[in-house]
C-alpha cells in the first residue's frame, strides 16, 4: 500500500513544476531538466488523483449499499462499480509502485555493445555473427543508428569480436539484458552425420559514458601506439597507428587499430574504455546496495547462460524466465524481439517491486 502522502507529494510537485514553468522566469540551464521531470510526471498525474480519491469514491458507493431506503437496482449498480473500482484501484497501484521504484539512470543512455565468440569454434564465431545481424536488424526496425567501432573477423564469414554504439532513445533499457552467454544448438554445414552440435557467444552491453558521468585523469592512462596488421590493416600497417589504452588503476586495457588514423583509433578506444569503467563503477555500487537480495534477472555477468537458439526445434529458450518462442527464424530476423524483451523487462519490474515490498 502506498502511503497517500507519498501521492500528495507527487501531486504537488507536479502542481509546482507547472506554475514555475509557465512563469516565464526559470533559469534556462534547469528549463529542460525540469520540463522533463513535469513530462514523467504527467504521465502518471491523472492515475495518482484517482488513487487520491479512491477512499472517498469507495466510502460513497458502500453508503448505498448500506442503506435501507436504496432500491436493488441501485444496489446492483453500486456493487458493479465498487468492484469495478477496486479492481482499477489494484492495476493503479501497480503502476504508482513501479513509477516510484528508483530509476536507473542509465536507462536512456545509448549503448555500447561487444560481440565474442565463445566455445565452439568456427561454428561459435559464426553464431556470434549471426547474433550482431540480428541486432543489426533490431536496430534497422526501430530507426536507432548502430556504428561500427571494431570487427575481428574469422573464416567462413564469422566473427571473433565485434563492438558497435548504438545511439536512440532508451537504448540499454531495451537491450540491457542482453548480456550473458547465448548458446546456439544446430547442425553445422561442415557435419557430415547430422549431429548437432553446441556452441556459444558472449554479449556484453554498456551504457555509452559521457565525460560528464566519469572523471578519467590522463595521469591514470597508458598510451601505446603500434602497427595496425592482420585483414584489412595492411594499407595502415607502415605508421604507428593502432593504439593500445591501458586505465592503470583498473588494469582495464582497450587496443583500437581499425582506423588508418591513429587520433580516431584513439578516441574510439577512449569510448569503450569509458563504458567499461563506468559499468564497473556501476556494478560496484549495485553489489554494496543489493548484497541482502538476488534477483534472477541480472545484467552484465557475462558467464551467466542466458539464452538458448535450438535450430533442429525451431525455438529460443530465455532461461532466466522460463520463456520459449517457437519462432526463432523471427527472433533472429529481428520479428519476435520485443516480446522477448518485454517479458523479460516486466519480470524485472515485478522483482523490483517485490523488492520493494520486503
Amino acid at each position: 500500500m502506498i502511503p497517500s502522502k507519498t501521492i500528495e507529494e507527487l501531486i504537488e510537485k507536479h502542481s509546482a513544476l507547472e506554475k514555475e514553468l509557465s512563469s516565464g522566469e526559470i533559469d534556462k540551464k534547469l528549463f529542460a531538466e525540469k520540463s522533463k521531470e513535469y513530462s514523467d510526471i504527467n504521465e502518471i498525474i491523472d492515475v495518482a488523483k484517482k488513487h487520491i480519491s479512491f477512499e472517498n469514491d469507495k466510502q460513497e458507493l458502500e453508503k448505498i449499499l448500506n442503506d435501507q431506503t436504496s432500491d436493488n437496482d441501485l444496489k446492483k449498480m453500486a456493487e458493479t462499480e465498487l468492484t469495478d473500482l477496486n479492481l482499477q484501484h489494484e492495476i493503479d497501484e501497480k503502476k504508482l509502485k513501479l513509477f516510484l521504484l528508483p530509476k536507473d539512470e542509465a536507462d536512456k543512455k545509448n549503448a555500447i555493445i561487444e560481440i565474442r565468440a565463445g566455445t565452439g569454434g568456427l561454428e561459435a564465431s559464426l553464431f556470434a555473427s549471426d547474433l550482431f545481424k540480428m541486432y543489426e536488424k533490431v536496430s534497422h526496425k526501430k530507426k536507432w543508428i548502430l556504428e561500427l567501432i571494431s570487427i575481428s573477423r574469422s573464416d567462413a564469414g564469422g566473427l571473433k569480436e565485434v563492438i558497435a554504439s548504438i545511439k536512440g532513445r532508451n537504448i540499454y533499457s531495451t537491450l540491457k539484458y542482453e548480456s550473458g552467454v547465448h548458446r546456439v544448438q544446430r547442425v553445422p554445414d561442415t557435419e557430415t552425420q547430422g549431429r548437432v552440435h553446441t556452441s556459444a557467444a558472449t554479449v556484453a552491453v554498456l551504457p555509452e559514458a559521457e565525460e560528464v558521468d566519469l572523471k578519467i585523469n590522463d595521469s591514470d592512462l597508458r598510451i601505446d601506439v603500434f602497427r595496425a596488421g592482420g585483414p584489412g590493416g595492411q594499407s595502415v600497417n607502415t605508421t604507428d597507428s593502432a593504439v593500445r589504452i591501458t586505465h592503470i588503476p583498473t588494469g582495464l586495457s582497450v587496443s583500437q587499430q581499425d582506423e588508418k588514423s591513429q587520433h580516431k583509433n584513439k578516441a574510439k578506444g577512449m569510448k569503450i574504455l569509458r563504458a567499461r569503467l563506468y559499468e564497473l563503477e556501476r556494478s560496484r555500487i549495485d553489489q554494496e546496495r543489493s548484497q541482502d537480495r538476488k534477483t534472477k534477472i541480472g545484467t552484465g555477468d557475462r558467464s551467466e547462460r542466458i539464452r538458448t537458439y535450438n535450430f533442429p526445434q525451431g525455438r529460443v529458450t530465455d532461461h532466466r524466465i522460463n520463456l520459449t518462442l517457437h519462432k526463432l527464424d523471427e527472433f533472429l530476423e529481428g520479428e519476435a524481439f520485443d516480446e522477448m524483451i518485454e517479458s523479460l523487462t516486466l519480470q524485472a519490474q515485478e522483482e523490483s517491486l517485490s523488492n520493494l515490498n520486503k
